[in-house]
Parts: C-alpha cells; sequence; structure tokens
C-alpha cells in the first residue's frame, strides 16, 4: 500500500501539491442503491410524489454535488468537470433504485471523490423527496468501480 498523501512529514494534514503533474483526461465510475418499500417504488415510478419528479430533481442534485466536492471534502481540489453522468434505474424486484455516476476531466487530479459525492447526494436527495411516506428507506453498496488517467492508471474494481 502506498503512502497517504493528505499527510506531510510532521503528520499534519494538508492539500496535496498536483501542479508538477501532467493533465491527463480523468475518469471515474461510483455506484450506490436507495432500498424503499414497494409503495414508495411505486409512487416514484408512477410520477406521484408530492413533491415532483423524484428521479429528475435527484439527477440534477447529483450533478450539482459533483461540481461541489470541493466545497464538501476539506481537502479536495475545485476541478472543472467536462461531464457529469448519473443513471438512475428502478429494480422493482428488489425495492431499490440503482445510481450510477461517471465523471470526466481533464486536470491533473482525478474525480474519483466527485463521482462517489454524486452518488450519496443523488440518494440523499431521493431519500428526501420521499421520507413523508417512507423514512425507513436505506441507501447502501456506494463504492468506487473504475477510474482511468493520471500516474496510477486504470483501475477497475473486482466483482465481488
Amino acid at each position: 500500500m502506498s503512502e497517504l498523501t493528505h499527510f506531510n512529514q510532521a503528520g499534519e494534514a494538508h492539500m496535496v501539491n498536483v501542479g508538477g503533474k501532467d493533465i491527463t483526461q480523468r475518469t471515474a465510475t461510483a455506484e450506490g442503491h436507495i432500498t424503499m418499500l414497494p409503495a414508495t417504488l411505486q409512487l416514484i415510478l408512477k410520477g406521484e410524489a408530492k413533491k415532483g419528479d423524484v428521479l429528475g430533481v435527484a439527477r440534477i442534485a447529483g450533478i450539482m454535488a459533483a461540481k461541489r466536492t470541493a466545497d464538501l471534502i476539506p481537502l479536495c481540489h475545485p476541478l472543472a468537470l467536462s461531464s457529469v453522468t448519473i443513471e438512475l434505474t428502478p429494480q422493482p424486484q428488489s425495492d431499490r433504485v440503482h445510481c450510477l455516476a461517471t465523471v470526466q476531466t481533464s486536470g491533473q487530479t482525478g474525480v474519483e471523490m466527485e463521482a462517489l459525492t454524486a452518488v450519496q447526494v443523488t440518494l440523499l436527495t431521493i431519500y428526501d423527496m420521499c421520507k413523508a411516506v417512507d423514512k425507513g428507506m436505506t441507501m447502501g453498496g456506494v463504492r468506487l468501480l473504475e477510474k482511468a488517467g493520471g500516474k496510477s492508471g486504470h483501475w477497475v474494481r473486482n466483482a465481488r
């Protein structure tokens, strides 16, 4: 395992200097899901949630979150993102909605945190829009699936 980069030699937290790194195309994909009561998923699918288009609003929230990751995670660099894609797939057989977020940039540092943040905020938005009818919803399975670009190259999660 390589050394943790967000600590200096004295063990103090610091922002990593990426100034000397090459600008490369960087991509990261993350996923997660929210599980709910069957009736809650039906409200979403039929467009009958009182707050409106749950999946549409959640998708926009995820995109906005990816763009604001550096405001939320203290040592993240602000990045100019070239693309954020949020795919929401209802899974009626398991009473859940699956979220897949892919983020891209050309820069000196990766977009893993942006993809993970996009997933979390997308799922939180679904929770917020449906909590009036289902406070027991559960979010889980949030994880990085793949990242490409930069010094460490291409990484893909092994199936588990």
